[in-house]
Protein backbone atom coordinates (compact mmCIF):
# COMPACT_ATOMS: atom_id res chain seq x y z
CA UNK A 1 0.00 0.00 0.00
CA UNK A 2 1.44 3.39 -1.00
CA UNK A 3 1.83 6.11 1.55
CA UNK A 4 -0.01 9.40 1.23
CA UNK A 5 0.28 12.87 2.77
CA UNK A 6 -1.83 13.63 5.84
CA UNK A 7 -4.20 16.58 5.71
CA UNK A 8 -2.28 19.34 7.49
CA UNK A 9 -3.39 22.64 9.05
CA UNK A 10 -1.02 25.39 10.15
CA UNK A 11 -1.11 28.76 11.90
CA UNK A 12 1.33 31.42 13.00
CA UNK A 13 1.95 33.05 16.39
CA UNK A 14 4.63 35.51 17.57
CA UNK A 15 6.83 32.80 19.14
CA UNK A 16 5.66 29.55 17.54
CA UNK A 17 4.39 28.08 14.30
CA UNK A 18 1.82 25.31 14.73
CA UNK A 19 1.18 22.35 12.43
CA UNK A 20 -1.64 19.87 12.94
CA UNK A 21 -1.54 16.56 11.08
CA UNK A 22 -5.12 15.31 10.95
CA UNK A 23 -4.85 11.54 11.39
CA UNK A 24 -7.30 9.77 13.71
CA UNK A 25 -6.15 6.84 15.86
CA UNK A 26 -2.53 7.20 14.75
CA UNK A 27 0.17 4.66 15.51
CA UNK A 28 3.92 4.48 14.83
CA UNK A 29 4.09 8.30 14.95
CA UNK A 30 7.48 9.73 14.01
CA UNK A 31 8.16 13.47 13.99
CA UNK A 32 11.58 14.86 13.16
CA UNK A 33 11.90 18.62 13.61
CA UNK A 34 15.09 20.05 12.17
CA UNK A 35 16.10 23.70 11.99
CA UNK A 36 14.62 24.16 8.50
CA UNK A 37 12.65 20.98 7.86
CA UNK A 38 9.95 18.81 9.39
CA UNK A 39 9.35 15.15 8.56
CA UNK A 40 6.17 13.43 9.77
CA UNK A 41 5.03 9.83 9.38
CA UNK A 42 2.47 7.52 10.98
CA UNK A 43 -0.20 4.91 10.30
CA UNK A 44 -3.91 5.14 11.01
CA UNK A 45 -6.17 2.41 12.44
CA UNK A 46 -6.71 0.96 8.94
CA UNK A 47 -2.95 0.61 8.37
CA UNK A 48 -2.75 3.47 5.85
CA UNK A 49 0.71 5.06 5.93
CA UNK A 50 1.01 8.86 6.01
CA UNK A 51 4.15 10.84 5.21
CA UNK A 52 4.72 14.60 5.01
CA UNK A 53 7.97 16.45 4.50
CA UNK A 54 8.04 20.23 4.74
CA UNK A 55 10.94 22.53 4.03
CA UNK A 56 10.10 25.35 6.41
CA UNK A 57 9.71 29.00 5.45
CA UNK A 58 12.28 30.10 8.04
CA UNK A 59 14.53 28.61 10.68
CA UNK A 60 13.09 27.16 13.91
CA UNK A 61 14.72 26.18 17.18
CA UNK A 62 14.48 22.41 16.88
CA UNK A 63 15.60 21.88 20.50
CA UNK A 64 12.67 23.96 21.80
CA UNK A 65 10.03 22.43 19.51
CA UNK A 66 7.64 19.62 20.42
CA UNK A 67 4.76 17.49 19.21
CA UNK A 68 1.67 16.22 20.97
CA UNK A 69 -0.46 13.28 19.89
CA UNK A 70 -4.20 13.06 20.52
CA UNK A 71 -6.82 10.59 19.28
CA UNK A 72 -7.67 12.89 16.36
CA UNK A 73 -4.38 14.49 15.35
CA UNK A 74 -0.70 15.17 15.99
CA UNK A 75 0.14 18.82 16.71
CA UNK A 76 3.65 20.21 16.34
CA UNK A 77 4.63 23.52 17.85
CA UNK A 78 7.92 24.83 16.55
CA UNK A 79 9.74 27.72 18.24
CA UNK A 80 10.67 30.40 15.74
CA UNK A 81 14.32 31.37 15.54
CA UNK A 82 13.27 35.00 15.01
CA UNK A 83 10.30 35.72 17.26
CA UNK A 84 7.66 38.28 16.36
CA UNK A 85 8.35 37.86 12.65
CA UNK A 86 5.24 36.76 10.77
CA UNK A 87 5.40 33.84 8.39
CA UNK A 88 3.33 34.43 5.24
CA UNK A 89 3.42 30.67 4.55
CA UNK A 90 4.79 27.51 6.16
CA UNK A 91 6.75 26.21 3.16
CA UNK A 92 10.06 27.54 1.93
CA UNK A 93 8.84 27.23 -1.66
CA UNK A 94 6.08 29.60 -2.71
CA UNK A 95 3.70 26.72 -3.43
CA UNK A 96 0.69 25.34 -1.61
CA UNK A 97 0.38 21.56 -1.65
CA UNK A 98 -3.21 20.26 -1.86
CA UNK A 99 -2.90 18.62 1.57
CA UNK A 100 -1.85 21.86 3.34
CA UNK A 101 -4.28 24.54 4.57
CA UNK A 102 -4.34 27.51 6.91
CA UNK A 103 -6.11 26.76 10.20
CA UNK A 104 -8.51 29.72 10.14
CA UNK A 105 -10.10 28.63 13.45
CA UNK A 106 -6.79 29.38 15.20
CA UNK A 107 -5.40 32.08 12.92
CA UNK A 108 -4.99 35.55 14.41
CA UNK A 109 -3.49 38.63 12.85
CA UNK A 110 -1.12 39.29 15.73
CA UNK A 111 1.24 41.65 13.88
CA UNK A 112 -0.83 44.74 14.72
CA UNK A 113 -1.48 43.74 18.34
CA UNK A 114 1.30 45.95 19.75
CA UNK A 115 0.02 49.00 17.88
CA UNK A 116 -3.55 48.39 19.06
CA UNK A 117 -2.34 47.97 22.64
CA UNK A 118 -0.27 51.18 22.43
CA UNK A 119 -3.29 53.07 21.08
CA UNK A 120 -5.43 51.80 23.96
CA UNK A 121 -2.82 52.95 26.51
CA UNK A 122 -2.67 56.40 24.88
CA UNK A 123 -6.47 56.62 24.89
CA UNK A 124 -6.54 55.69 28.60
CA UNK A 125 -3.87 58.32 29.37
CA UNK A 126 -5.91 60.99 27.56
CA UNK A 127 -9.00 59.99 29.53
CA UNK A 128 -7.06 60.34 32.80
CA UNK A 129 -5.90 63.81 31.79
CA UNK A 130 -9.51 64.88 31.20
CA UNK A 131 -10.59 63.83 34.67
CA UNK A 132 -10.57 66.97 36.79
CA UNK A 133 -8.99 67.15 40.18
CA UNK A 134 -11.78 67.35 42.72
CA UNK A 135 -9.51 68.49 45.57
CA UNK A 136 -8.55 66.72 48.78
CA UNK A 137 -10.99 64.32 50.41
CA UNK A 138 -13.26 65.79 53.08
CA UNK A 139 -12.10 65.73 56.69
CA UNK A 140 -13.84 63.09 58.76
CA UNK A 141 -12.85 64.33 62.21
CA UNK A 142 -16.41 65.44 62.99
CA UNK A 143 -17.73 61.87 62.97
CA UNK A 144 -18.54 60.28 66.32
CA UNK A 145 -17.03 56.99 67.39
CA UNK A 146 -20.49 55.84 68.59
Amino acid sequence: MARQPAKTLWYDRPRYVYLEFCVEDSTDVKVVIEDQRLVFSCKNADGVEFYNEINLYARVNSKDSREKRSDRSITCFMRKWKEKVAWPRITKENIKPAWLSVDFDNWRDWEGDEEVERAMVEQYAEMLERVTDKGPPPAMDDLDDD
